[in-house]
Formats: C-alpha cells, structure tokens, sequence
C-alpha cells in the first residue's frame, strides 16, 4: 500500500538532451529552456497546491534512481523521457514499478517526426499523454495528472 504524502508533491523528469531545450533544434522544440519549463511547471503546480521536484538526466540510471527515490513521498510523476521512450524497458519498469500515476510529455509532435519515434515504451501504462503542444504540454499534464490524483487544491 502506498503512503499518500502529506504534502502533496510531483516529480518532473526530464531526460537525455533536454538540458539542451532553447538551442537544440529550436525549429523543433522551440526556443524554451529546460529551467523555463521547470519554472512552467512549479507555477502550475503550486496553483493545483502541489509543490514540484524537478530532475534531469542524460544517464537511464539516474532517471530510474530518482523514480525509485518518490515512491513515497510524491503523488505523481511529469516525464518527458526523451530518447528513452522509444528504447527504454527498464524506465517503463521503473515506472510501472512505483505505483504512481504518471503523465508522458513530448513538446514535438512524435509522429509527424521519423518513424522509430512514433512507438513509445510508456504509452500504454501512461495515465496521462500529451504529445505535440509545445511547453505548454507540461502545464496541461500537471492539470490533468491531478485531476486524476483527485486531491487538487481549487
């Protein structure tokens, strides 16, 4: 049985190279940065009366350790998982291995990109996905993550 914090917290993962967001291929992720994003999300949040921990990593290890780390003291997961989504059992493992609900984020459309980018290891397990809408992804997967959690703050 998991322990619902008694402060109600998220966790946003970000993964390999979006510390690079704002120059990386701006024509496909736009210009934001990852601490945008990150600043993004914490407003969002905090509105719902939720607080957020943010992380990223290039390493799968890293992501995982952090995912394993929350499983008792936040009420959900935010993931953009980058690269990983289309290569990574071992974070859907992680993932699905926590109990949480988790929201899967991508700031480009995935499937108007090639063709390996269009199957995602996370997609069926997923709670919540939101695919194609920019930055603005990551506030409507906080949103909807906790209406799901069902404790929000109006």
């Amino acid at each position: 049985m998991r322990i619902v914090p008694e402060t109600r917290r998220l966790l946003l993962v970000n993964g390999p190279n979006l510390n690079l967001l704002g120059t990386r291929e701006p024509e496909v992720y736009g210009t934001a940065t990852l601490a945008d994003i990150e600043q993004l999300v914490a407003e969002v949040a905090d509105g719902l009366g939720y607080e957020v921990r943010a992380m990223q990593s290039n390493h799968e290890g890293e992501l995982i350790d952090a995912i394993h780390a929350v499983r008792e003291d936040c009420a959900g997961i935010v993931i953009n998982p980058g690269g990983l989504t289309h290569t990574s059992v071992a974070l859907r493992d992680a993932l699905t291995g926590v109990s949480l609900p988790f929201a899967e984020v991508h700031i480009s459309d995935v499937y108007a990109r090639e063709s390996f980018r269009h199957f995602s290891y996370l997609e069926d397990v997923a709670a919540v996905r939101v695919v194609g809408k920019g930055i603005n992804g990551y506030a409507e997967a906080v949103r909807e993550l906790v209406v799901l959690i069902g404790d929000s703050v109006r």
